[in-house]
């Protein structure tokens, strides 16, 4: 690590993963090499390594920067102290998560190359974060719907959580794959983060009410 303060040690790691973020949204995962975040930052590409070891390393705390996000967003509805029936709480979170499309694509694209390809104090890193978006998720469950036990929210994350690997390749679709789907007659399959996302959790939470009334 090189000499420096802390504030900037980590601009030079915010603006490394601003590059690294910037590039995704045009090229893939695979494509991206450690010389292209280096032409997007203020500084040579060799210094890059006295941050990150890895160009995976870049995308798993860009990773991280969006569970970050999320997590501020689901803090920010708690601090409302809003009521919310099962309708009001599947749209506000599909919402919610319909801003983290960066997060739901590296989830399903890139986590194992990832993975892999961190030190271990990284991966730990992430894994923080991770954790603390289950946290956070189930204490807004236990606000909005007090009546469901610690087993049924633990039920529901369980579900919830394995779901998001799989909203990136059913929303977002390259025209070469829409026109395969088109001419093997794949009905559907081209709808959003929000249309996909606020149905399943409309019915998730509705397993667990009891005669029509939200918990």
């Amino acid at each position: 690590m090189p000499r420096g303060s802390e504030e900037l040690t980590n601009a030079r790691k915010e603006e490394i993963i601003n590059a690294c973020a910037v590039l995704y949204e045009t090229m893939s995962f695979r494509d991206i090499t450690i010389r292209d975040i280096g032409d997007k930052t203020s500084f040579t590409r060799t210094s890059i390594y006295n941050y990150f070891q890895t160009k995976e390393e870049i995308f798993l705390a860009l990773l991280k920067r969006e569970h970050d996000a999320w997590i501020a967003d689901m803090d920010e509805i708690l601090r409302q102290n809003t009521a919310m029936d099962a309708e009001a709480f599947a749209e506000t979170f599909a919402r919610v998560l319909e801003k983290r499309s960066c997060m739901l694509k590296l989830m399903s694209m890139n986590i194992y190359d990832m993975k892999v390809s961190s030190r271990m104090e990284n991966l730990v890193d992430f894994k923080k974060s991770y954790a603390e978006a289950l946290d956070t998720l189930d204490e807004c469950l236990q606000k909005c719907f007090p009546a469901m036990t610690e087993e049924e929210r633990k039920e529901f994350l369980y579900a919830f959580f394995p779901f998001l690997f799989g909203i990136h390749p059913y929303t977002a679709h390259t025209e070469k794959q829409l026109e395969a789907m088109k001419q093997a007659g794949v009905k559907g399959g081209d709808c959003t983060i929000y249309e996909l996302t606020k149905p399943f959790l409309l019915r998730l939470l509705k397993s667990f009410l009891s005669d029509g009334t939200p918990i």
